[in-house]
């Protein structure tokens, strides 16, 4: 299957979990892929193993908090590559904490690095979608914009998610432009195992507990979360924007 032939797509913290695996599958189906992470090195990887396996893809530094950087890798990657065509908003952090004792600053940077890294991103690719009349931005959201103990302020940021995704579909629809978002569960990535970490857990039995929680009885795969990314950016979703999509394995 290539549904995106002759597209080209970025993808923002495309080095590790999610966004690695979003990567490789949109090249697997056809894109041009720019694997952007804060640095060169850290996407490089994943970078190299799309080539291996025939695809096209190249590495960037981008540190996605920084509107002007944002603005001249986007212009980098429509030279290089010949255009932008997808836009997957993944980068993210977590700093958790009770509320009581968050500090502003871990406040600060998680809404840039989830929350303001995607009103860049978006804001640098309809320059190039708007020209075109043509584009899709799907934009990572969480199941904990519905609130997580601990992490108010990653609630506050993938909430902000959602209402970004809502509004730019209305204002970027009439160019052709789909936006939408996905907002995964427990899904088994370095940030997940932090987090267990953070809560005095082996990763695995936070694993464990989840999935004891979920009606699916087990975690997400990051594959998983990215199969539904791409069906988002392709055109089988065309009708589809302004959605969240919850990816929980049937969790309320």
């Amino acid at each position: 299957m290539n549904r995106f032939t002759g597209k080209v797509a970025i993808v923002t913290g495309a080095a590790q979990g999610i966004g690695a695996a979003t990567a490789r599958r949109l090249a697997a189906e056809g894109a041009a892929v720019a694997v952007l992470d804060l640095t060169a090195e850290g996407g490089q990887a994943v970078a190299e193993q799309i080539r291996q396996e025939g695809g096209t893809a190249r590495a960037y530094a981008c540190d996605v908090t920084d509107g002007e950087t944002v603005n001249a890798v986007f212009g980098q990657v429509d030279e290089e590559l010949g255009g932008l065509h997808i836009l997957v908003n993944n980068a993210g952090i977590t700093r958790d904490n009770l509320f009581f004792k968050m500090a502003k600053a871990d406040w600060d940077s998680v809404l840039d690095a989830n929350l303001t890294s995607a009103f860049h991103c978006a804001q640098a690719a309809q320059t190039y979608m708007t020209r075109q009349r043509y584009g899709k931005i799907v934009s990572l959201s969480s199941r904990s914009a519905l609130g997580n103990r601990g992490q108010a302020n990653y609630a506050a940021a993938k909430a902000g998610i959602q209402g970004l995704t809502a509004t730019l579909a209305i204002e970027l629809g009439p160019y052709d432009i789909n936006v939408n978002a996905v907002a995964p569960g427990y899904v088994a990535t370095a940030m997940t195992a932090a987090t267990a970490e953070r809560t005095g857990h082996a990763p695995e039995e936070h694993q464990k507990l989840a999935a004891e929680r979920t009606p699916l009885r087990r975690v997400a795969r990051p594959e998983e979360i990215a199969a539904v990314v791409v069906f988002l950016a392709s055109d089988d979703a065309s009708y589809v924007s302004g959605q969240t999509l919850y990816v929980n394995g049937g969790a309320r």
